[in-house]
C-alpha cells in the first residue's frame, strides 16, 4: 500500500504548499486538516510534497460506508483460509508513512476508531489482541470540501457533521484557495507540455484567458452572482481536451456540458467577452465580443452574465 509518489512535471507549488512540505520533511507527528473547494489541488499538493521529500504515502478515499474494518483491517478469506489483513492506517503507522484521509467530511461516526491514531498513540487491534505503535515519521493529513460542518448550500451533498472530538485532534487547518491567475496559467502551460503540446504565443494567450476567466467567475460566485465555479481541475480538463481536438471552442463546450444549460451559457458568454479579438473579427459595439467567433453562440445574442 505504501509508495513514494512520482513527481509530476505539471505540478506548480502555490498557497500553503511550503507549510505542507515542512510538515512532511520534519517527520514530526502533526495531523493537518486541509479544506477548500473541489478541484483546487488539495490532494495533489500533499502527494507532490511526499514525492519531493521521497516519503512513503498512503491515500485512503473516505466514503459514508468507511468503517473500522476498512481502515484498521479485518479478516479476509485467502486460499481457503481466514486471515487478518492489516488496513491502510496500520500499514502507514508501521512504515512511518504519510497517511492521507481524502474527502474525510464524507465520513460517518465510524471513523472515531481513529482517535488514538490522531493523537499519535499506539493503536490496539481488538480482533488480534495486539497493540501497534507508530513508527517515526508517521503523520496524518485530511482533505475536505467543508470544515466538518456539512454543506448548507447543498453544493457538497453527502458531507457530514464530523464529531468535535475528532476535529479537535488535528493540530491546525489550512484553508486552500484557488491559485492566482499567473500561477494557474503556469499550471495549464505545464499540463499542456506534459501532454506533448507546444506552448506557442497563441496557446499561451488561450491559457491566460482561461485563467482570467476562471478567476472572474470565482469572484462572481463569492458575491452570489452565479451558481457555480470553474475549478483548476476543470481548466486542466479543458487543456487536455484542447490538446486532443486542437479547437478552443470545442474544448470549452465539451468541458462545460456538465453544467446546467443556463450556467453553461453564462460561462460561455463571459468567456466571449474576455477572449482576445482576432484582427479580422467583427466586434459587436455593445458587448465588445467577437460576433462570429464566440463559443457556444456568444456575441450579440449571448446571455448576459
Amino acid at each position: 500500500l505504501a509508495r513514494v509518489p512520482e513527481r509530476q512535471s505539471s505540478f506548480v507549488p502555490f498557497g500553503d504548499y511550503d507549510a505542507v512540505k515542512q510538515v512532511v520533511d520534519s517527520k514530526v507527528f502533526c495531523p493537518i486538516f486541509i479544506t477548500g473547494h473541489s478541484g483546487n489541488g488539495k490532494t495533489f499538493q500533499i502527494e507532490q510534497a511526499c514525492a519531493a521529500s521521497k516519503r512513503e504515502y498512503i491515500r485512503v478515499n473516505i466514503t459514508a460506508e468507511t468503517d473500522e474494518d476498512d481502515l484498521i483491517g479485518g479478516f479476509r478469506l485467502k486460499d481457503g483460509e481466514t486471515v487478518f489483513e492489516l488496513g491502510p492506517v496500520v500499514v502507514a503507522m508501521l512504515r512511518g508513512a504519510v497517511l492521507l484521509l481524502d474527502e474525510v467530511d464524507l465520513a460517518g461516526p465510524k471513523v472515531m476508531c481513529l482517535q488514538p491514531v490522531l493523537e499519535g498513540n499506539a493503536l490496539t487491534i481488538k480482533k488480534l489482541g495486539i497493540t501497534v505503535k507508530p513508527a517515526p515519521g508517521f503523520t496524518v493529513f485530511a482533505t475536505a470540501n467543508t470544515k466538518g460542518r456539512g454543506s448548507d448550500d447543498g453544493k457538497y451533498i453527502g458531507t457530514n457533521l464530523l464529531n468535535e472530538a475528532f476535529l479537535e485532534r488535528f493540530n491546525f487547518t489550512i484553508e486552500q484557495q484557488y491559485p492566482a491567475i499567473a500561477v494557474e496559467k503556469k499550471i495549464l502551460a505545464k499540463t499542456f507540455q506534459s501532454l506533448g503540446g507546444d506552448v506557442t504565443d497563441e496557446v499561451n494567450t488561450f491559457f491566460e484567458t482561461l485563467a482570467k476567466w476562471a478567476d472572474a467567475i470565482r469572484q462572481t460566485f463569492n458575491e452570489d452572482g452565479i451558481e457555480d465555479v470553474i475549478s483548476t481541475r476543470r481548466l486542466v480538463h479543458i487543456v487536455k481536451t484542447y490538446r486532443i481536438f486542437g479547437d478552443e471552442d470545442k474544448a470549452l463546450t465539451l468541458c462545460l456540458n456538465r453544467f446546467d444549460t443556463s450556467v453553461k451559457a453564462k460561462f460561455l458568454d463571459f468567456y466571449a467577452k474576455l477572449k482576445p479579438v482576432p484582427a479580422s473579427a467583427t466586434v459587436d459595439p455593445q458587448t465588445s465580443a467577437p460576433v462570429a467567433d464566440a463559443p457556444g453562440g456568444g456575441g450579440a445574442d449571448a446571455v448576459p452574465f
